[in-house]
């Protein structure tokens, strides 16, 4: 049990009506996990709101509740605490209740629109290959050292964050790296917790169905950077038009990486094949397993992370060669007659581009690029049809198709797709609903030595159709079709 005036700590308190002198067994914000003696926190979301269910809590054991404004019916032997921000409250709540685990082991985050998943996952399998124990909050998958646990956000809400930062402390982990998103920095789900560095990757068009504007998603990703104590690190790619903008109000020490401009880790790209990169960092050769241009900007992240968190140079080097790629970024087979079938997790315009160039400056051209590429239900429309026109300009055929239609008609999804799809590569589109038999469209179109592209679910194992989600994996998937084609 904690005292309540405990975990208040750093809470901005506007007003509180009862006693903060009481006992509390936990703390949550979904009142249907209210227990006897809890603490609920009345949260204001995009769906429902909180403060609807106060009453709720209190019948349910609530002996404490945390509101943006007080209920009407007050409650005695209810403590009721007025905040001005719920979701801020809620992060040093869950700070304070595990014991401020952030500062017990070395914590970075990494955020930006694509890289993300891997730089903070190879990161992970980097430490881990030195002999640490290591944590990983990502899009994929939680790890508490050797422990898996499923991930269902980006960056969780700051329960469960600092709930999972407390069971790497107990562990004994020394690290945790963390993907940041800016959903989750704009919902304060990351403040309060103590970074030791931050790695900016780059920005693109991602997330205008919840941010007003692209500036406003580029100063969310800043705000981070902003909040990171003097005794920190910020690493920021410089060659991103927007990663000198993020040192702008940081008081964290500045750091740099580039392939294109003076930096302060640089690499240069020696060889590019589909079996890895030859890369010259900082003066030294080293061949990793990781394919495309974009992974040469991971891979620099990576080495200055290590660096800056104390690594010898020669050994960072040396477990960089040895990294496997993350789940659904860039996983490819290839099939009994030579097809080779790329998955990956390209969801974005700038990364659906990054990952086609990539493929074009390892191919011979003497083969077809068969892209397979929808686009979400319920999030930003505005980058449907330029989806579309970057699959449809940079493939020999492009297939549009459902990604996750969620509660969106599947036909109207494509439809926005279709408006970016330029006259001229109108006659190599074609447009199919089902997406299982879009793969198998391309697995029959691909001849021996044909490249197919299969975009935007990557890692992800199904398919959410009206709020169900059925299992669905493209990696599987197409693997199972080629050898049913005999190809």
């Amino acid at each position: 049990m904690k005292i309540l005036k405990d975990i208040l700590y750093k809470v901005s308190i506007e007003a509180v009506k009862g006693s903060t002198d009481i006992a509390i067994n936990s703390i949550d914000f979904d009142s249907r996990k209210i227990s006897l003696n809890d603490v609920f926190v009345a949260i204001r979301g995009s769906v429902s709101d909180g403060h609807n269910f106060i009453e709720k809590a209190v019948n349910q054991g609530a002996t404490a509740i945390v509101c943006e404004e007080f209920p009407e019916k007050i409650i005695n032997g209810v403590t009721y605490i007025q905040v001005k921000n719920t979701n801020e409250a809620l992060a040093f709540l869950a700070n304070n209740f595990y014991d401020n685990p952030s500062t017990k082991l070395r914590l970075v985050g990494i955020t930006g629109t694509n890289g993300k998943t891997t730089v903070a996952s190879l990161l992970y399998q980097l430490f881990k290959k030195a002999g640490y124990k290591v944590g990983l909050l990502s899009t994929v998958k939680i790890l508490v050292d050797n422990k898996e646990f499923k991930a269902t956000h980006t960056t969780p809400d700051s329960l469960t964050i600092n709930f999972y930062l407390n069971e790497m402390v107990n562990e004994g982990c020394e690290f945790c790296f963390m993907e940041v998103s800016s959903h989750g920095i704009d919902q304060k789900r990351t403040e309060a917790l103590h970074f030791e560095g931050g790695v900016f990757t780059n920005l693109s068009h991602d997330h205008l169905d919840y941010h007003n504007s692209f500036a406003e998603y580029r100063d969310v990703k800043k705000a981070f950077f902003d909040d990171l104590p003097k005794t920190a690190f910020a690493l920021t790619n410089v060659d991103d038009k927007n990663g000198n903008v993020m040192f702008q109000n940081t008081k964290a020490r500045k750091l740099t990486y580039a392939l294109k401009s003076y930096a302060d880790y640089k690499a240069q790209i020696l060889e590019s094949q589909l079996t890895g990169l030859l890369l010259k960092i900082n003066d030294n050769e080293v061949w990793v397993k990781l394919i495309g241009n974009f992974n040469a900007y991971n891979m620099l992240a990576i080495f200055g992370v290590a660096i800056e968190l104390g690594m010898d140079k020669l050994e960072a080097l040396r477990l960089l060669s040895e990294l496997e790629s993350v789940a659904g970024r860039f996983q490819f087979i290839i099939s009994k007659s030579k097809i080779t079938a790329i998955v990956d997790y390209a969801h974005t315009p700038d990364a659906l581009e990054n990952v086609l160039q990539t493929i074009s400056e390892i191919r011979t051209k003497n083969e077809q690029l068969i892209t397979v590429v929808g686009c979400g239900g319920d999030r930003d429309k505005t980058k449907r049809p330029i989806m579309a026109e970057v699959a449809s300009r940079l493939s020999d055929k492009a297939i549009l198709t459902s990604d996750n239609p969620r509660t969106e008609i599947p036909e109207l999804i494509i439809e926005d797709m279709e408006k970016g799809v330029e006259p001229q590569n109108f006659k190599k589109t074609v447009s199919i609903v089902d997406r299982k038999q879009a793969i198998k469209t391309a697995c029959v179109m691909a001849n021996e030595n044909d490249i197919i592209l299969i975009a935007g679910k990557g890692h992800e194992n199904y398919q959410e159709i009206n709020g169900v989600r059925h299992d669905f994996d493209d990696l599987k998937i197409v693997t199972e079709l080629l050898t049913q084609l005999n190809k």
